[in-house]
């Protein structure tokens, strides 16, 4: 590994022939702003996407295009390069991650520098895939995503939208700073556990949309990134993930299970069903705590005066789920305008909860509350004690949390969960 200080770590960046490569560019300026250094690896495939040139400029050092030097000076140095490359990185990041160059990876193909280095390369692995839906939907992508998941790799899962084929749904590139934050999460060796190999969590995640009428509802702001990382994170853990989802515009993250919900209702009924089968469960959604008595069959004409709504309270699942949770874990999350750690404390004994994650919303929370990439609070156990979170990245926090929750797995007899 390098000998370089903390700020100064070496991330090889292996670019792959996608659309998306010339994302590539604004990443390397991305990272070495945040104090790294970077090593780019392209391969052939990506340098009809983007010249090597590029990079070049950007990080001050010779980009690695061939397993071997074009010259026969060049041969005896480079046929051991991909050695001594991987003897140097902490980290191997690759974005875009091409389908050719996820099943590479995954069947131990080494065919050029890129996919040799990884077999030489004994530290954290990050993925950032971007590629046709219907590639990134295919089975044996998916197969292959899993596959990496269960080996320590990182997944950045890709954003859903417009893409460059004409299509629109998941494979477009994730954020940038998203796929950043990853990679800081990765060089701060949080991703090569498998602690919770023997769980299965169970995670809610997103907002909740309750009618008004047929073009109207009531919801908030939340974006699901949480829940998305922290079932991104237990699956590369190791645990079954199965992620109860209310509307968001992100990718289903990869290797879990994921049920598509709208409404409390339909995410109370989706615990309610699966809740056996967990060991874990985290109740990460912003749930509506109200919805309307009765939705109006036809869209409400606006008029003159004020319209009342009539609301009733929906069902609480954390606390349902706290009443018959046996041997189970149970994670509280609890958003808050004020007085934080006194209100997360007053929900982990109402709720039977042995961990809350309390986080501070609104305008004290600017870069860090709904929709945002990084997150703060206070981790809170069923004692009161609490514990700082600082703002970090979410994929991070998720590591923190599943750190603790790992340490209360290992205190629980082994009985069954009913």
């Amino acid at each position: 590994m390098s000998t370089d200080s903390p700020t100064q770590r070496l991330i090889v960046l292996g670019v792959s022939g996608g659309i998306a490569a010339y994302k590539a560019a604004e990443l390397v300026r991305l990272l070495t702003d945040r104090g790294h250094q970077v090593q780019v690896v392209m391969t052939d495939s990506a340098q009809r996407f983007v010249g090597p040139l590029t990079f070049a400029a950007l990080t001050g050092k010779k980009v690695i295009t061939n397993l071997f030097g074009e010259t026969d000076s060049e041969v005896s140095d480079s046929s051991i390069e991909h050695i001594a490359v991987a003897q140097r990185a902490d980290l191997l990041l690759v974005a875009p991650a091409t389908a050719d160059i996820l099943a590479k990876f995954t069947h131990g193909i080494a065919d050029d520098f890129l996919t040799t280095m990884h077999l030489a390369y004994d530290g954290p692995v990050v993925v950032a895939p971007a590629m046709n839906t219907n590639m990134w939907k295919h089975p044996a992508t998916q197969s292959n995503i899993a596959e990496l998941a269960t080996r320590g790799v990182t997944i950045v899962d890709p954003d859903s939208g417009d893409l460059a084929c004409g299509m629109v749904g998941p494979g477009r590139l994730a954020d940038l700073e998203q796929i950043a934050d990853a990679a800081e999460a990765a060089l701060a060796g949080r991703t090569r556990t498998s602690d919770l190999a023997s769980e299965t969590v169970l995670i809610t995640a997103g907002p909740t949309q309750e009618a008004i009428d047929p073009v109207r509802f009531i919801a908030n702001r939340s974006s699901g990134r949480m829940g998305y990382a922290l079932a991104q994170e237990a699956r590369a853990r190791g645990a079954k993930v199965i992620l109860v989802s209310g509307p968001v515009s992100i990718a289903p993250p990869s290797g879990c299970e994921v049920i598509a919900v709208e409404t409390a209702e339909q995410m109370h009924q989706a615990v309610l069903e699966r809740l056996s089968e967990s060991t874990i469960f985290a109740a990460v959604a912003a749930v509506a705590d109200y919805r309307p008595r009765s939705a109006a069959p036809a869209k409400l004409k606006k008029q003159d005066g004020s319209l009342t709504l009539e609301l009733e309270p929906t069902a609480d699942i954390l606390q349902e789920v706290g009443r018959i949770k046996g041997a189970r874990t149970v994670i509280g999350f609890a958003a808050e305008t004020n007085d934080l750690l006194e209100h997360a404390r007053a929900k982990a004994v109402a709720k039977n909860c042995d961990l809350i994650v309390a986080n501070p919303v609104g305008a004290e929370a600017q870069e860090t509350g709904f929709g945002s990439s990084k997150n703060q609070g206070w981790l809170v156990d069923a004692t009161g004690e609490a514990t700082e979170l600082p703002p970090m990245p979410k994929r991070e926090m998720a590591a923190r949390i599943l750190d603790r929750v790992a340490q209360l797995r290992k205190a629980v007899e082994p009985t069954p969960i009913r």
